[in-house]
């Protein structure tokens, strides 16, 4: 195959500096579509999303742009994705872009100080729920395609999904019903985060994801806490006494069964874990060895919710029953189902004074782990390194994207890259969600750097 000499450096780094307002443009314009897929939410919104996004795909020349659904087996429909093709010239690899416009809810408005769907800057940083997580994704594909114009000499197919928030439920099925338009050589996954404002990153780990409620019963009926109470302790104080035993006294999870990994060769200044986690003065962080280890390569263990009495409901009586959902997150390389039965074995074993303790599995997310010294990894980090004028470095991430260990399934001969866009000031799913514009920029350049030289992958 003949092409044409790719852009240089120079010429892709103009561009993308003149073509930077258009990428911000399209980020605003998306931020302002409350997309959220969690079925609480208003789900016109998701259509909405999906239509805007396969507009902004054919303003950049992909007429095969397309609003997809897929089905389950027990009949449960997805939410919207956009599929946008452009088929590569003969002989030429195809890369699948990935991103996904749904968000997370907003939480409590109190806790944010602008609109959530407003776009709002402050310090060169872009505000607003799905700026960073994951619109910012959408963006900065728009941006290098826009560039790259008629230079692209690679097919790309662009997938932006509509339910990652929510576990992306129908998404192997999705794969399958439309595996011949997604295949590709290559998949770049925008959904991510770098090391650190001014310091890219491939992240070649990531977590898996666990879930269960577990239910702690000691009555079958509510009793006077005068009369009664002493002998009996309520179902809150058992449950309280079960979660104590799932950590050491040094914070390290105490499940037996889950996987340890190798502690990773970076680490986190502890100074900046406690400004970019604002935990309060005096607090003393759980676990031990290095922080990234405790971030990425080792089990990490939360209540994320409790069903008890509220305060304001709240009377002289013991509590029959009380439960919690526990959210465990999985070193790379352990299999979820595992990891599962030895969470709930441990429940079952340790119910407190012979309280009734019960079960019910959640969601099982695989973790992820990249060969790290691929033909594809090497080319992205040239391009990461040109475009920030910094060695990229190579990263876990202690979160979960459980899609990209089923792409590897359906697409087992793909080369995936992990990158993304956020920081560690982005504070995806939580309030003040932010992106720093000036990084998006160079997202975008390494973007079309890697597109405008993978067409020589080997």
């Amino acid at each position: 195959m003949t092409t044409s000499a790719a852009p240089s450096l120079s010429d892709l780094r103009a561009r993308v500096a003149a073509g930077f307002p258009r990428v911000r443009a399209d980020l605003e314009s998306l931020v302002r579509i409350p997309s959220i897929s969690s079925p609480s939410f208003d789900q016109e919104q998701m259509q909405v999303s999906a239509e805007a996004v396969a507009a902004l795909l054919r303003s950049v020349g992909f007429a095969d742009t397309q609003v997809l659904r897929a089905t389950r087996a027990d009949g449960v429909v997805s939410r919207p994705a956009v599929v946008a093709r452009r088929p590569a010239p003969d002989g030429a690899p195809t890369v699948l872009l990935y991103a996904h416009h749904d968000v997370q809810p907003v939480g409590p408005r109190s806790e944010w100080l602008t609109e959530p769907f407003e776009p709002t800057e402050r310090d060169g940083r872009l505000y607003g729920r799905g700026a960073a997580d994951d619109k910012a994704g959408i963006a900065a594909h728009l941006g290098a395609l826009r560039v790259l114009g008629d230079d692209l000499a690679v097919g790309v197919t662009v997938f932006v999904e509509g339910e990652e928030e929510i576990g992306s439920p129908v998404f192997v099925d999705f794969l399958h019903q439309y595996e011949e338009l997604l295949a590709a050589d290559v998949i770049v996954v925008a959904d991510s985060a770098n090391w650190k404002v001014g310091v890219p990153s491939l992240t070649t780990s990531l977590r898996g994801l666990v879930d269960c409620e577990v239910e702690v019963a000691v009555l079958e009926h509510s009793l006077h806490s005068g009369i009664f109470g002493g002998p009996v302790l309520d179902a809150p104080t058992l449950l309280a006494r079960l979660i104590a035993t799932l950590h050491d006294d040094e914070g390290s999870v105490a499940v037996a069964g889950l996987q340890v990994n190798p502690e990773p060769t970076v680490d986190y200044d502890e100074a900046d874990l406690r400004a970019d986690t604002s935990v309060l003065p005096g607090v003393r962080f759980a676990g031990t060895g290095t922080f990234t280890g405790r971030l990425w390569t080792k089990p990490a263990l939360s209540v994320i919710g409790m069903d008890v009495t509220s305060i304001a409901d709240s009377s002289n009586t013991i509590a029959p029953s009380a439960r919690a959902k526990l959210s465990l997150r999985i070193a790379p390389g352990q299999d979820p189902a595992d990891a599962a039965a030895a969470l709930r074995s441990h429940l079952e074993s340790h119910a407190p004074f012979g309280a009734r303790v019960t079960v019910v599995d959640g969601e099982l997310g695989k973790p992820f782990a990249a060969a790290t010294d691929t033909p594809a990894m090497r080319l992205a980090r040239q391009a990461f390194a040109d475009a920030w004028g910094t060695e990229p470095v190579d990263i876990g991430v202690g979160g979960s994207i459980p899609f990209i260990a089923d792409l590897l399934d359906v697409f087992p001969d793909a080369a995936i890259l992990v990158t993304g866009v956020e920081d560690p000031d982005s504070r995806a799913h939580s309030s003040n969600e932010s992106v720093d514009l000036a990084e998006l920029e160079k997202v975008v350049l390494a973007e079309a750097l890697l597109l405008a030289r993978i067409v020589d992958l080997r």
